[in-house]
């Protein structure tokens, strides 16, 4: 890959945060590194990267991003192993999202030149914010947003992408729980479900706010035409333990394709567990709980790796789940989380060290 280093601009915090920061007591996504990047593209192209001091930013309050939504982003994450080197995991599937993210939202597409250099730049300034041992890493938050000044309803001509950093341990705590939605949707045919668009997840919180008030942590959306289908949660992608299938709904323009999703389906061929990517119907689910053999649900994500769920409701039903030993949702996550360490041969190639 072409050495772009010199073509970034790199402006060097004269202070550090890092000695006032509790990193035995962290929460998701409160506290950020020294340094961000910023790029703006401007008059038909991008502008040179810059890695700058973390603050604020100044915008027109006419910013096209406020009134129209034009804003995409992704989620990884940097883990360091026990000889201090930096690895990321699958970065090349987080780029090729945010530019396809970009495309649907008729943003420019970022140089993936500009992209893992200036990542790397920015993970070597910080590299004391990621700290070693199973769990603990830094959130990496690349987005795209529309600053272009004026309120007429068309697409920006001018746009900022930015990389900001949280160091992060376990994004959630507790048993979760999780309602199948009978009423609202996450996405529809034709819209940009399969995008990380910034309204997709600003839509989310009302249904989430009202199944919390009825003790629940996640909704699980269900598809927008019948809500007789099951097709994935707020952040994350769902997989359901039936005996002892392992099933997940297809990827389409509604859902997410997540990198941590085609990861477990990777692993779970490599270990000959049996896998069905297929519609899976909250008639078939439910059935499965009354009968016993509805064995475990869990999450998949960036922030949550793999996130157990202990129980669901539908309409006036609650359902728990067993509480298993040799779960899949135990075993997926050890694997994934020793290749993400450096801690297992990793036969696939997805780990990417930062030089």
């Amino acid at each position: 890959m072409k050495n772009l280093t010199s073509m970034i601009d790199i402006q060097r915090s004269p202070n550090s945060k890092i000695n006032d920061t509790n990193f035995d007591n962290l929460v998701f996504g409160q506290v950020f590194t020294d340094h961000m990047m910023e790029c703006d593209f401007k008059d038909g192209e991008w502008q040179t990267p810059v890695i700058k001091p973390y603050g604020p930013l100044s915008l027109e309050p006419s910013a096209r991003v406020f009134h129209y939504g034009q804003a995409v982003f992704e989620g990884m994450k940097a883990y360091k192993d026990k000889d201090e080197k930096i690895w990321l995991f699958r970065p090349d599937q987080n780029f090729e999202r945010i530019n396809k993210s970009s495309k649907r939202l008729a943003i420019p597409e970022f140089p993936k030149e500009y992209f893992f250099n200036a990542l790397e730049e920015l993970l070597k300034l910080d590299k004391d914010w990621i700290k070693k041992g199973f769990g603990n890493s830094l959130y990496i938050r690349p987005f795209v947003i529309a600053t272009e000044a004026g309120v007429s309803a068309s697409a920006a001509k001018e746009y900022k992408f930015m990389i900001i950093c949280s160091p992060a341990q376990s994004y959630y705590s507790g048993e979760v729980r999780v309602k199948f939605s009978e009423k609202f949707s996450r996405a529809a045919d034709g819209g940009v479900g399969f995008a990380k668009a910034a309204g997709n997840y600003g839509a989310q919180f009302y249904p989430t706010n009202l199944a919390k008030e009825e003790g629940f942590q996640q909704i699980i959306w269900t598809d927008a035409n019948t809500h007789d289908y099951l097709e994935e949660a707020g952040t994350m992608n769902i997989f359901f333990r039936i005996g002892d299938k392992l099933i997940t709904a297809p990827t389409n323009d509604r859902i997410l394709d997540g990198v941590t999703r085609k990861s477990v389906l990777t692993l779970a061929e490599e270990f000959n567990i049996e896998t069905e990517v297929r519609r899976v119907s909250v008639k078939e689910v439910v059935e499965a709980a009354e009968k016993g053999e509805l064995k475990e649900m869990f999450g998949s994500g960036t922030a949550t790796v793999i996130n157990p769920i202990v129980g669901f409701g539908y309409k006036d039903q609650k359902f728990e789940l067993p509480k298993l030993e040799d779960s899949y949702a135990k075993f997926f996550k050890d694997k994934l989380m020793k290749i993400q360490y450096n801690e297992a041969e990793d036969k696939f190639g997805w780990r990417y060290e930062v030089k």
